[in-house]
Protein backbone atom coordinates (compact mmCIF):
# COMPACT_ATOMS: atom_id res chain seq x y z
CA UNK A 1 0.00 0.00 0.00
CA UNK A 2 1.31 3.63 -1.35
CA UNK A 3 2.61 5.15 1.98
CA UNK A 4 0.50 8.98 2.94
CA UNK A 5 2.31 12.03 3.81
CA UNK A 6 2.45 12.54 7.61
CA UNK A 7 0.65 16.06 7.00
CA UNK A 8 0.90 16.62 10.91
CA UNK A 9 4.92 16.46 10.44
CA UNK A 10 4.52 19.41 7.77
CA UNK A 11 2.15 21.75 9.44
CA UNK A 12 3.43 25.00 11.43
CA UNK A 13 1.32 24.97 14.88
CA UNK A 14 -0.38 28.21 15.83
CA UNK A 15 1.14 29.86 18.48
CA UNK A 16 4.43 27.47 18.91
CA UNK A 17 8.38 28.38 18.05
CA UNK A 18 9.85 27.62 14.61
CA UNK A 19 13.46 26.55 14.17
CA UNK A 20 14.22 25.73 10.48
CA UNK A 21 17.37 23.88 11.95
CA UNK A 22 15.06 21.65 13.17
CA UNK A 23 13.29 20.68 9.86
CA UNK A 24 15.50 18.99 7.33
CA UNK A 25 15.04 20.27 3.55
CA UNK A 26 15.47 16.96 2.35
CA UNK A 27 13.50 15.06 4.24
CA UNK A 28 10.89 12.56 2.57
CA UNK A 29 8.90 11.90 5.85
CA UNK A 30 10.09 8.04 4.65
CA UNK A 31 7.96 8.44 1.10
CA UNK A 32 9.55 6.71 -1.59
CA UNK A 33 10.39 8.47 -4.61
CA UNK A 34 9.10 5.37 -6.59
CA UNK A 35 5.73 5.60 -4.51
CA UNK A 36 5.42 9.63 -5.17
CA UNK A 37 5.99 9.52 -8.77
CA UNK A 38 3.10 6.33 -9.28
CA UNK A 39 0.95 8.97 -6.95
CA UNK A 40 1.55 11.82 -8.65
CA UNK A 41 -0.94 11.27 -11.95
CA UNK A 42 -3.95 10.06 -9.11
CA UNK A 43 -3.43 13.75 -7.24
CA UNK A 44 -3.94 15.27 -10.23
CA UNK A 45 -6.73 13.70 -11.65
CA UNK A 46 -8.29 13.81 -7.88
CA UNK A 47 -7.46 17.65 -7.95
CA UNK A 48 -9.11 18.34 -11.55
CA UNK A 49 -12.02 16.44 -10.00
CA UNK A 50 -12.44 18.33 -6.54
CA UNK A 51 -11.89 21.55 -8.52
CA UNK A 52 -14.94 20.82 -11.13
CA UNK A 53 -17.07 20.38 -8.05
CA UNK A 54 -15.85 23.14 -6.40
CA UNK A 55 -16.51 25.44 -8.92
CA UNK A 56 -20.13 23.66 -9.68
CA UNK A 57 -20.57 24.27 -6.00
CA UNK A 58 -20.20 28.04 -5.73
CA UNK A 59 -20.20 28.39 -2.33
CA UNK A 60 -16.19 28.91 -1.33
CA UNK A 61 -12.88 29.50 -2.93
CA UNK A 62 -9.62 28.11 -1.97
CA UNK A 63 -6.56 30.51 -1.69
CA UNK A 64 -3.04 28.84 -2.74
CA UNK A 65 0.07 30.90 -1.32
CA UNK A 66 3.62 29.62 -1.75
CA UNK A 67 6.66 31.17 -0.46
CA UNK A 68 9.90 30.49 -0.96
CA UNK A 69 13.63 31.21 -1.39
CA UNK A 70 14.55 31.63 -5.53
CA UNK A 71 15.14 28.36 -7.04
CA UNK A 72 12.89 26.84 -4.16
CA UNK A 73 10.19 25.80 -6.90
CA UNK A 74 7.06 27.80 -6.56
CA UNK A 75 7.17 28.10 -10.62
CA UNK A 76 7.80 24.39 -10.89
CA UNK A 77 4.90 23.59 -7.70
CA UNK A 78 2.09 25.49 -9.95
CA UNK A 79 3.36 23.42 -13.29
CA UNK A 80 3.03 19.69 -11.98
CA UNK A 81 0.85 19.88 -9.04
CA UNK A 82 -2.04 22.04 -10.97
CA UNK A 83 -1.45 20.81 -14.19
CA UNK A 84 -4.92 19.52 -14.60
CA UNK A 85 -7.16 22.01 -12.95
CA UNK A 86 -9.41 24.08 -15.65
CA UNK A 87 -7.77 27.15 -16.02
CA UNK A 88 -11.37 29.09 -16.57
CA UNK A 89 -11.39 28.36 -12.77
CA UNK A 90 -7.87 28.99 -11.92
CA UNK A 91 -5.53 32.45 -11.39
CA UNK A 92 -2.28 32.90 -10.33
CA UNK A 93 -0.86 35.94 -9.10
CA UNK A 94 2.77 36.46 -9.04
CA UNK A 95 3.95 39.76 -6.75
CA UNK A 96 6.61 41.54 -7.39
CA UNK A 97 8.34 45.10 -6.99
CA UNK A 98 5.11 47.29 -6.01
CA UNK A 99 4.21 49.79 -8.82
CA UNK A 100 4.01 53.16 -8.35
CA UNK A 101 -0.02 52.77 -8.15
CA UNK A 102 0.25 50.10 -5.63
CA UNK A 103 3.08 51.78 -3.43
CA UNK A 104 0.09 55.02 -2.95
CA UNK A 105 -2.07 52.44 -0.70
CA UNK A 106 -2.21 50.42 2.01
CA UNK A 107 0.38 46.93 1.40
CA UNK A 108 -2.66 44.60 1.64
CA UNK A 109 -4.47 46.60 -1.06
CA UNK A 110 -2.52 44.73 -4.06
CA UNK A 111 -3.44 41.29 -2.16
CA UNK A 112 -7.12 41.64 -1.87
CA UNK A 113 -8.15 42.46 -5.63
CA UNK A 114 -6.24 38.96 -5.93
CA UNK A 115 -8.31 36.81 -3.84
CA UNK A 116 -9.94 33.95 -6.08
CA UNK A 117 -14.14 34.39 -6.33
CA UNK A 118 -16.75 31.91 -4.88
CA UNK A 119 -15.71 28.62 -7.19
CA UNK A 120 -12.08 29.60 -7.67
CA UNK A 121 -8.51 28.66 -7.09
CA UNK A 122 -6.26 31.25 -6.91
CA UNK A 123 -2.52 30.77 -6.25
CA UNK A 124 -0.45 33.43 -5.00
CA UNK A 125 3.69 33.20 -6.20
CA UNK A 126 5.17 35.18 -3.38
CA UNK A 127 2.17 37.27 -1.74
CA UNK A 128 1.69 39.36 1.47
CA UNK A 129 4.65 37.96 3.07
CA UNK A 130 6.94 39.94 0.88
CA UNK A 131 6.44 42.57 2.78
CA UNK A 132 7.40 41.03 6.01
CA UNK A 133 10.07 39.27 4.76
CA UNK A 134 12.19 41.36 1.77
CA UNK A 135 11.10 44.71 3.64
CA UNK A 136 12.87 43.06 7.07
CA UNK A 137 16.11 41.75 5.71
CA UNK A 138 16.91 44.97 3.84
CA UNK A 139 15.07 47.38 6.39
CA UNK A 140 12.52 48.61 3.67
CA UNK A 141 10.45 49.49 6.56
CA UNK A 142 10.56 50.60 9.94
CA UNK A 143 10.55 47.48 12.31
CA UNK A 144 8.02 49.11 14.11
CA UNK A 145 6.11 48.89 10.64
CA UNK A 146 7.04 45.63 10.22
CA UNK A 147 6.03 43.81 13.73
CA UNK A 148 2.37 45.63 13.08
CA UNK A 149 2.04 43.98 9.36
CA UNK A 150 2.07 40.35 10.93
CA UNK A 151 -1.04 40.79 13.20
CA UNK A 152 -2.61 42.92 10.22
CA UNK A 153 -2.06 39.86 7.39
CA UNK A 154 -3.53 37.24 10.48
CA UNK A 155 -6.39 39.57 10.69
CA UNK A 156 -6.87 40.13 6.79
CA UNK A 157 -6.38 36.37 6.28
CA UNK A 158 -9.12 35.68 8.94
CA UNK A 159 -11.93 37.56 7.21
CA UNK A 160 -11.14 35.92 4.40
CA UNK A 161 -11.73 32.66 5.69
CA UNK A 162 -14.92 34.22 7.72
CA UNK A 163 -16.18 34.65 4.31
CA UNK A 164 -15.56 31.78 2.10
CA UNK A 165 -12.11 31.55 1.43
CA UNK A 166 -10.10 28.66 2.84
CA UNK A 167 -6.09 29.33 3.03
CA UNK A 168 -3.60 26.90 2.34
CA UNK A 169 -0.10 28.49 2.53
CA UNK A 170 2.94 26.24 1.50
CA UNK A 171 6.83 27.32 2.50
CA UNK A 172 9.07 25.55 0.49
CA UNK A 173 12.16 25.25 2.17
CA UNK A 174 15.46 24.66 0.59
CA UNK A 175 18.96 24.19 1.95
CA UNK A 176 21.38 26.95 0.49
CA UNK A 177 23.63 24.17 -0.98
CA UNK A 178 20.56 22.80 -3.39
CA UNK A 179 19.94 26.70 -3.71
CA UNK A 180 23.27 27.13 -5.23
CA UNK A 181 23.35 23.83 -7.22
CA UNK A 182 20.13 24.65 -9.00
CA UNK A 183 21.59 28.08 -9.65
CA UNK A 184 24.65 26.34 -11.35
CA UNK A 185 22.56 24.84 -13.49
CA UNK A 186 20.41 27.35 -14.67
CA UNK A 187 23.03 28.55 -16.26
CA UNK A 188 24.56 25.26 -17.75
CA UNK A 189 20.97 25.14 -19.43
CA UNK A 190 20.31 26.97 -22.25
CA UNK A 191 16.96 26.53 -21.80
CA UNK A 192 16.93 27.73 -18.36
CA UNK A 193 19.87 30.11 -18.62
CA UNK A 194 17.43 32.87 -18.78
CA UNK A 195 16.12 32.37 -15.63
CA UNK A 196 19.40 33.70 -14.16
CA UNK A 197 20.21 36.70 -13.17
CA UNK A 198 23.06 39.06 -10.75
CA UNK A 199 20.43 39.79 -8.24
CA UNK A 200 20.28 35.74 -7.30
CA UNK A 201 23.42 35.58 -6.49
CA UNK A 202 23.80 38.73 -4.15
CA UNK A 203 20.66 37.95 -2.62
CA UNK A 204 22.06 34.56 -1.05
CA UNK A 205 24.59 37.14 0.93
CA UNK A 206 21.50 37.20 2.96
CA UNK A 207 20.75 34.27 3.21
CA UNK A 208 20.77 33.66 7.37
CA UNK A 209 18.23 36.79 7.47
CA UNK A 210 15.63 35.72 5.29
CA UNK A 211 15.80 32.29 7.16
CA UNK A 212 15.35 34.52 10.29
CA UNK A 213 12.30 36.45 8.62
CA UNK A 214 10.99 33.71 7.22
CA UNK A 215 11.15 31.82 10.91
CA UNK A 216 9.32 34.51 12.24
CA UNK A 217 6.18 34.45 9.55
CA UNK A 218 5.89 31.06 9.95
CA UNK A 219 5.90 31.50 13.98
CA UNK A 220 3.80 34.55 14.01
CA UNK A 221 0.78 33.76 11.03
CA UNK A 222 0.24 30.17 10.91
CA UNK A 223 -3.43 30.13 12.61
CA UNK A 224 -6.32 27.85 12.58
CA UNK A 225 -7.74 29.61 9.77
CA UNK A 226 -4.51 29.93 7.53
CA UNK A 227 -2.07 27.37 8.79
CA UNK A 228 1.32 26.97 6.93
CA UNK A 229 3.13 24.13 6.49
CA UNK A 230 7.08 24.03 5.74
CA UNK A 231 7.34 21.53 2.64
CA UNK A 232 10.99 20.06 2.45
CA UNK A 233 11.58 21.24 -1.19
CA UNK A 234 15.44 19.57 -1.47
CA UNK A 235 13.80 17.22 -3.69
CA UNK A 236 11.45 18.22 -5.96
CA UNK A 237 9.48 14.83 -5.97
CA UNK A 238 8.60 15.15 -2.80
CA UNK A 239 7.47 18.59 -2.86
CA UNK A 240 5.42 18.17 -5.41
CA UNK A 241 3.98 14.93 -4.26
CA UNK A 242 3.23 16.54 -0.10
CA UNK A 243 1.53 20.05 -1.53
CA UNK A 244 -0.71 17.68 -4.28
CA UNK A 245 -1.64 15.70 -0.88
CA UNK A 246 -2.17 18.39 1.39
CA UNK A 247 -4.53 20.54 -1.24
CA UNK A 248 -6.75 17.15 -2.12
CA UNK A 249 -6.44 16.00 1.52
CA UNK A 250 -8.29 19.83 2.39
CA UNK A 251 -10.39 19.87 -0.50
CA UNK A 252 -11.81 16.65 -0.03
CA UNK A 253 -12.72 17.82 3.48
CA UNK A 254 -15.05 20.32 2.28
CA UNK A 255 -17.69 17.64 1.85
CA UNK A 256 -18.71 19.03 -1.67
CA UNK A 257 -21.46 17.76 -4.27
CA UNK A 258 -22.99 18.96 -7.34
CA UNK A 259 -26.12 21.15 -6.96
CA UNK A 260 -29.35 19.51 -7.18
CA UNK A 261 -31.56 20.75 -10.30
CA UNK A 262 -34.87 20.23 -11.29
CA UNK A 263 -35.17 18.36 -14.50
CA UNK A 264 -38.56 19.63 -15.70
CA UNK A 265 -38.09 23.38 -14.06
CA UNK A 266 -34.65 23.02 -15.94
CA UNK A 267 -36.13 21.82 -19.30
CA UNK A 268 -38.98 24.48 -18.90
CA UNK A 269 -41.54 21.67 -18.85
CA UNK A 270 -44.40 23.06 -16.50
Amino acid sequence: MMRAVDIDKLRVEPGGKFKLKQRRADDTLGVAKSHALKAMPHHVEKLAALHDLLYAEHKRALLIVLQGMDASGKDGTIKHVMSGVNPQGCTVTSFKEPSTEELEHDFLWRIHKAVPEKGAIGIFNRSQYEDVLIARVHKLAPREAIEKRYAQINEFEKILSLNGVHILKFFLHMSSEEQRRRFDARLADSRKNWKASPSDYKERAFWDQYQEAYENVLEKCSTKAAPWYAIPSDYKWFRNHAVAEIIVNTMESFEMHYPKVDKAKDRGIQ
